[in-house]
């Protein structure tokens, strides 16, 4: 994953800043990928103290003059806004400079992000902030006019194939998996170490097998978007094998030639979009079993749309 991470133009133009000693006292580094958000920034973090010793200490969360916040497990909290101004007013214990980590702030409630405004806008000398996010529509927009803005875009198949087989050389789907990541690392991995099992899902999904049930069990799971995403490329791939593209299918098994042929190819490129309708409901807390049944209705009077025109 970090070599993923170094690669990035974000990533590059930060590094080069922080050599240069130019780097902005506070930055927002947006990362839609949640789950290596942390790491993402540690990695950050690394650039500014260019010290293997210092950066492995940062990586382990035990560097004198780095502090992550929240503590793992943790949310933020008034105590946790008031702990970082007052940590900010000490001197460094190594170097001439300290750097606060703030992981996760889109889930910083309004009155924390406030608390901390007026130490983002002024920072004390040699005080940095290091902000990552996985969208920016829940940091205020005063937090974002004072920091440094920098973007992460979703990986590309390539690249992320290229990362799971560094990784994972052993494991089988790599290049499915891949196509059905939507960019996200973390997505890939866990849709190729759970042996493909959303990829059957969606494809029962499809075929309105045990659909009440599947949607059901959504509500259960801790991570929803490998369903999703194994939705999307399932889609893809019925699209393609509808449209007389198979070749370019990731998945082109016998279930899935059978279960084409009962779909137009109007409605399943509708379908894609309503899946990543879906995938953002269920994102910002929509119910997941819900929003799941409801997504099945859609594409099925889609679907009857397109078989009355054909």
């Amino acid at each position: 994953m970090k070599t993923l991470l170094k690669e990035t133009t974000a990533y590059k133009l930060f590094a080069a800043e922080a050599a240069r000693g130019e780097a902005a006292q506070t930055t927002l580094v947006l990362f839609p990928d949640g789950e290596y958000l942390r790491f993402l920034l540690k990695t950050f973090s690394g650039a500014l103290f260019p010290d293997a010793r210092i950066s492995a200490l940062i990586e382990k969360e035990t560097f004198s003059d780095c502090h992550i916040y929240p503590a793992e497990g943790q949310k933020y909290s008034v105590e946790t806004a008031n702990g970082i101004v007052e940590e900010s007013v000490l001197k460094p214990v190594e170097g001439d400079k300290v750097l606060f980590v703030l992981d996760a702030f889109d889930t910083a409630l309004p009155i924390v992000q406030n608390k901390l405004l007026k130490l983002f806008e002024e920072p004390p000398e040699g005080v940095y902030f290091l902000i990552g996010a996985t969208n920016e529509h829940a940091v205020l927009p005063t937090v974002l006019s004072r920091a440094k803005k920098y973007s992460i875009e979703p990986f590309s198949e390539k690249q992320i194939e290229d990362a799971l087989t560094r990784n994972h050389v052993r494991e089988e789907g790599i290049r499915e998996t891949a196509a059905a990541s939507g960019g996200i690392y973390s997505a890939a991995e866990k849709l190729l170490l759970g042996g493909g099992r959303e990829f059957l899902e969606a494809e029962d999904f499809f075929a309105g097998k045990d659909v009440e049930l599947l949607a059901r069990s959504l509500k259960e799971r801790k991570d929803k978007s490998s369903f999703f995403s194994a939705l999307k490329l399932v889609a893809r791939d019925l699209m393609l094998l509808s449209s007389g593209q198979g070749v370019h299918c990731a998945r082109k098994t016998e279930a899935m030639i059978r279960l084409s042929r009962a779909y137009p190819t109007g409605a399943l490129i509708a379908a894609i979009g309503m899946i990543g309708e879906a995938e953002r409901d269920v994102k910002f807390n929509a119910n997941p079993a819900q929003t799941a049944l409801a997504l099945y209705v859609r594409i099925q009077k889609e679907c009857k749309t397109w078989q009355k025109l054909s």
